[in-house]
């Protein structure tokens, strides 16, 4: 058998598939939910990935609203950001940015999932265009009907 036959198949521009998955984000652990969401936006779980291009899916949340936080974390846990001028520490808690979300204006961009799988995914211009095949959304609707979206039981991915 000739081993030099082998040749590794990466992933080019032309090649690359990229679908429309839904998963529902009911009685869902966040971060749980959102360390697989940020699995399925990067493409480790198509065979084949490549860790240099854009080859993941677009992700549609919906019910983000029900998903859950274990304990009091929801009120008690803490994120910081700083404006750079001199005592400009902000701190806000996840409950905050759930709140935040129902504002008309933030339709598809849900904050707390947002920052949640932002921190998931490499801090590169690729990370940032991954994160826009990002959508989610407090209710059962979404606008993407037309795309023919996957429906996907995150519960059943490994």
């Amino acid at each position: 058998m000739d081993t030099l036959s082998y040749k590794t198949i990466s992933a080019t521009p032309a090649t690359i598939e990229k679908k429309w998955v839904v998963i529902d984000a009911t009685d869902q652990v966040l971060g749980r939910l959102c360390s697989n969401v940020a699995k399925i936006l990067r493409g480790k779980n198509k065979a084949d990935y490549t860790p240099n291009l854009d080859c993941g899916d677009n992700v549609i949340i919906i019910n983000a609203d029900k998903v859950i936080l274990n304990g009091d974390k929801m009120s008690k846990r803490e994120y910081l950001r700083y404006t750079g001028y001199p005592g400009g520490q902000r701190s806000y808690t996840p409950q905050d940015l759930m709140d935040k979300s129902f504002k008309v204006t933030m339709k598809g961009k849900h904050p707390l999932f947002i920052k949640v799988v932002k921190g998931m995914l490499p801090k590169t211009k690729l990370g940032a265009k991954q994160l826009t095949n990002l959508h989610v959304f407090n209710g059962s609707e979404h606008p993407f009907a037309d795309k023919n979206p996957i429906v996907l039981d995150i519960n059943k991915m490994k």
